[in-house]
């Protein structure tokens, strides 16, 4: 089942994020970054302190009591999209994966935005990962010819998007 994130979801949330990063991102980022920069407490406080003070759409996937996904989604921070949804984030407990929870959690996005007058749903995804682009093009997703650079990782992130009509 989805549902609203409570800050007791927090540690659990984090303890997804870092182990999805190095799942996902673990020959694409350095890691030095993976495995020393990131971790599970600097990500609690990251998280605490994003549902405390900016009061985000922070979703999990909860099932036999256990948090196996999330998810953020908002309004798009895009401005050349004002009108649209985003997905901010959705990571899947990498022990979790190829159970359908990403699709439940999308879909769940998707039918948040029509419910708030959105059309379309946009996301970001890094140019190289191939299993969330996979993903995404299952899903209905197309690449909109928007790239950016992340100075940070070397690494161009490219913008999906998908009408929810």
């Amino acid at each position: 089942m989805v549902r609203k994130a409570t800050i007791e979801d927090v540690v659990r949330i984090a303890e997804i994020h870092v182990t999805g990063w190095r799942f996902a991102y673990r020959h694409l980022i350095p890691d030095e970054y993976l495995f020393k920069t990131m971790n599970v407490p600097a990500r609690i406080d990251a998280f605490t302190k994003a549902m405390n003070e900016r009061n985000e759409d922070t979703y999990v996937f909860e099932e036999d009591q256990i948090i196996k996904a999330f998810m953020i989604i908002g309004p798009c921070r895009d401005g050349d999209r004002p009108s649209s949804f985003e997905l901010w984030g959705l990571y899947v407990d990498p022990f979790m994966l190829r159970n359908g929870i990403g699709s439940k959690m999308l879909n769940f996005c998707e039918k948040r935005a029509l419910d708030l007058g959105y059309r379309d749903v946009v996301l970001w995804v890094l140019e190289d990962n191939m299993i969330g682009r996979s993903f995404y093009d299952k899903m209905g997703y197309t690449f909109d010819g928007t790239r950016k650079y992340l100075d940070r990782f070397g690494l161009y992130e490219i913008r999906y998007q998908k009408n929810i009509k």
